[in-house]
């Protein structure tokens, strides 16, 4: 799967802002594109809160980057960027290159049935806690969400056409 978490169906995150790295300005990079150091390529990205970020320079470091941005020159602005997550509108990204890749913004929004076509609700999140993607499903009637693992014995078919996934509910919890 392709991507990283959004802040809506329509944006993704390509990286995060880490701590301040010197005193002029620059910064850690974690970046989540699947070529790490692409995330310079896809022109300005923007905040939650709707900043624009333009890469001016981008050099490789442990397991990050360090960049600077566009408007920040001291240590100060660079510590008050700590944290911030940087998105692009999915339109701006290439289509995935292999046929079960998708971006998280592509499964938000897909109904979910099962294999009968049951009606089980709609994806609203993809997380990845770190054992693999699960896919956050809101069930139609006023439910708690459910988690399903986002994985091939799970998920029988992603239909983007037709905005749906088929799944086999795990046990107890068709």
């Amino acid at each position: 799967m392709a991507g990283g978490p959004g802040i809506c169906p329509r944006l993704v995150c390509l990286g995060q802002i880490g701590a301040a790295h010197g005193v002029r300005g620059e910064v850690r990079l974690r970046s989540f594109t699947a070529d790490p150091a692409a995330i310079a390529n896809y022109g300005p990205l923007e905040s939650e809160d709707g900043r624009v970020f333009e890469i001016r320079t981008l050099r490789p470091a442990k397991d990050y980057f360090v960049a600077t941005f566009s408007g920040i020159a001291d240590r100060s602005a660079a510590e008050r960027l700590a944290n911030t997550k940087l998105y692009v509108p999915r339109e701006r990204l290439p289509e995935p290159e292999e046929p079960d890749e998708y971006y998280h913004a592509d499964l938000i929004g897909l109904a979910v049935v099962d294999r009968a076509g049951r009606q089980l609700g709609t994806v609203v999140a993809v997380h990845n806690f770190g054992a693999g993607d699960l896919i956050e499903v809101q069930p139609a009637e006023d439910a708690p969400t459910q988690l399903f693992p986002f994985d091939a014995v799970t998920v029988l078919d992603v239909d983007l056409a037709a905005g749906r996934l088929v799944v086999e509910p795990p046990v107890g919890r068709e």
